[in-house]
């Protein structure tokens, strides 16, 4: 069965390595001509573990091909993924340009059956939308069935997020477009993975939602580790209370500097325009996203109060992107964070394994260091922003002496407050 994936950004790409290791022939297809000449070259656009590895190895084997001739992969194949970006506009709503572009693409492309799956992140209804573009272009007696087949995939994870799901969601109005896609997710059976079968609607509100649940813990465990701060509670101990709990669970319950990445902001706020255009108001959406938003500012507070007046002081900082095991700058808290402090006259030195290169597209005046300690050398504080493994286990002598002042805010609670101020160090933590 050959299948064609439009769009090699971070869903399309890792879905289309994944779907090759599947024994699939795949081709990936993208109208940006050095994106696909990169890949061809086999360069990933973006830093995901085990990635590189999949893609080679579907190359090598013949099953994974990249084009920028969308037309002619759409009518080479079964079974077309849209996997383009639907960023969201400044009200909130998601852009669907590229959603409309590609369905016009495909309908002028149909020449037989195919499945048209939609991976990209889309609001209800969205289905509906595709399918009267594709009539417009094909005409209303063309063979076609509409699916929506949401990804789950977390970035630093999205290989072993794809190989071994929880769930996998199919939407379709066909059985003959329900079999096709068990075909397609074939080797998941052999580990008994849950296949969740609905209508279109249905499965485009399964991702919303879940996203938009995820996002609310984040953003609550963060207000409970503030309160905690303030009658001298401790988060951790709150946390691990809560998580016994089989109604709740400890998953998303870590306090922090907020959520960021590409799906969490921007499908909150997507939830919330497609209720109102609905005629709903979604009123915990909002106050996830105005939690999440004043999050960053308390940080910038935080540090205030532990430095002391910014002005002329230096802050290093460990990790940029929105976490770890990742690149991706997009909606980080750091980015908020390190434009905060240098409004208040601080300097910002850090150091990312990995995000340092989209870190300087978006931030400037940064000085960015080869390692841990650089950051440290001479700082008046040192902030841990991202909890990347690396930074846990530290040489902590090492950084004290590096340091002007021996100040540390952790701002993932990675550390354990007595055997910091053990150590010698002024520690502060989230709620602890």
């Amino acid at each position: 069965m050959r299948i064609v994936m439009i769009g090699t950004g971070y869903v399309g790409l890792v879905s289309g390595a994944c779907f090759s290791e599947f024994g699939l022939t795949v081709i990936c297809a993208d109208i940006d001509q050095e994106k696909i000449s990169s890949l061809e070259q086999g360069e990933i656009p973006f830093y995901e573990p085990g990635l590189r590895e999949k893609v080679t190895r579907g190359v090598a084997e013949g099953r994974l091909f990249f084009t920028t001739d969308v037309g002619d992969a759409i009518r080479s194949s079964d079974v077309v993924f849209i996997a383009v970006g639907t960023p969201a506009n400044r009200d909130g709503t998601p852009n669907l340009d590229a959603i409309d572009a590609v369905s016009h693409e495909i309908g002028r492309n149909l020449n037989g059956y195919k499945a048209i799956v939609t991976k990209s992140t889309v609001p209800p209804r969205t289905g509906e939308r595709i399918r009267a573009i594709v009539e417009e272009e094909a005409g209303a007696d063309a063979s076609f069935d509409i699916v929506s087949n949401p990804e789950f995939l977390r970035e630093g994870s999205a290989i072993e997020d794809f190989l071994r799901p929880d769930r996998i969601v199919i939407g379709a109005e066909s059985e003959k477009a329900v079999d096709l896609m068990r075909r397609l997710y074939g080797p998941l059976y052999l580990i008994e993975t849950p296949f969740i079968v609905t209508d279109v609607a249905t499965a485009e509100m399964i991702k919303y939602s879940s996203n938009a649940f995820l996002a609310t813990k984040i953003s609550y465990i963060n207000e409970v580790a503030n309160i905690c701060e303030l009658v001298g509670a401790d988060v951790h101990v709150v946390v691990r209370a809560m998580g016994l709990d089989g109604r709740i669970s400890s998953k998303f319950l870590h306090p922090g500097p907020g959520f960021g990445g590409s799906c969490f902001p921007k499908d909150v706020s997507a939830l919330v325009a497609s209720a109102e255009a609905a005629g709903y108001e979604f009123q915990i959406g909002r106050a996830v996203t105005s939690v999440n938003e004043r999050q960053r500012v308390l940080m910038v507070e935080k540090i205030r109060t532990a430095v002391g007046d910014l002005q002329g002081k230096q802050i290093g900082m460990l990790g940029l992107s929105f976490k770890p095991n990742t690149d991706d700058m997009r909606d980080s808290p750091s980015i908020e964070i390190v434009r905060g402090l240098q409004a208040q006259g601080a300097t910002v030195r850090a150091y990312d394994p990995a995000a340092m290169e989209n870190a300087r597209r978006l931030l400037e005046d940064v000085d960015y260091c080869e390692n841990s300690y650089e950051v440290a050398d001479g700082a008046d504080a040192l902030v841990l922003m991202t909890e990347w493994n690396q930074f846990r286990n530290l040489d902590f002598e090492r950084l004290k002496c590096s340091l002007r002042t021996p100040i540390i805010i952790d701002l993932r609670n990675v550390y354990d407050p007595g055997r910091m101020r053990e150590l010698g160090f002024e520690y502060h933590a989230l709620g602890r």
